[in-house]
């Protein structure tokens, strides 16, 4: 059963680097559009980074998707990992390996979550220039749940490798 919950903007994080990444991500956002009761939707440009952790994998193209919805934070978690099922992603148990669709769910309202399949915010969204860029392209207000502005998070993470690709 889906549990239903007040309407929260949610912020989700999409990462692709095997196959023909801006097509899964193209056919991504298509999917999350098309999620039951979501509105409001907002995407990013489209960014290429380098890989965290292993180098030997291709680069990433990054975005940041926006929407609000009714869905329970780990009901849209089942959904997404059914988007990323559909897109062909395997689940190796590796972290930070490639793979052919990531969507992380960065923020759900303002909510702090902690259980055993998700966290929220996102523990390493501070830390991510492939985050924080597009997040502030599209919310350049946002005040994270601890009561911090992006723009601070934004300052102490360079941009170093990142390439903004396309806007949407």
């Amino acid at each position: 059963m889906i549990s239903e919950v007040a309407r929260e903007r949610c912020y989700i994080g999409l990462g692709s680097n095997l196959g023909e990444s801006k097509d899964i991500l193209h056919s991504a956002v298509q999917a999350l559009k098309a999620i039951p009761d979501s509105e409001q939707f907002q995407i990013s440009s489209y960014y290429q980074s380098k890989p965290h952790g292993p180098q030997d994998q291709p680069d990433y193209l990054n975005a940041v998707a926006t929407f609000t919805i009714s869905l329970g934070a780990e009901a849209l978690l089942d959904v997404l990992q059914a988007i990323e099922n559909n897109h062909g992603r395997v689940r190796l148990g590796d972290q930070w390996s490639a793979r052919t669709l990531d969507l992380d769910i960065l923020l759900y309202g303002n909510h702090q979550i902690e259980t055993e399949r998700l966290t929220v915010p996102h523990p390493w969204m501070k830390q991510r220039e492939f985050v924080l860029h597009p997040l502030f392209e599209i919310a350049p207000d946002l005040k994270l749940p601890d009561g911090k502005m992006l723009i601070d998070c934004l300052r102490e993470v360079p941009a170093d490798t990142l390439q903004l690709l396309q806007s949407q």
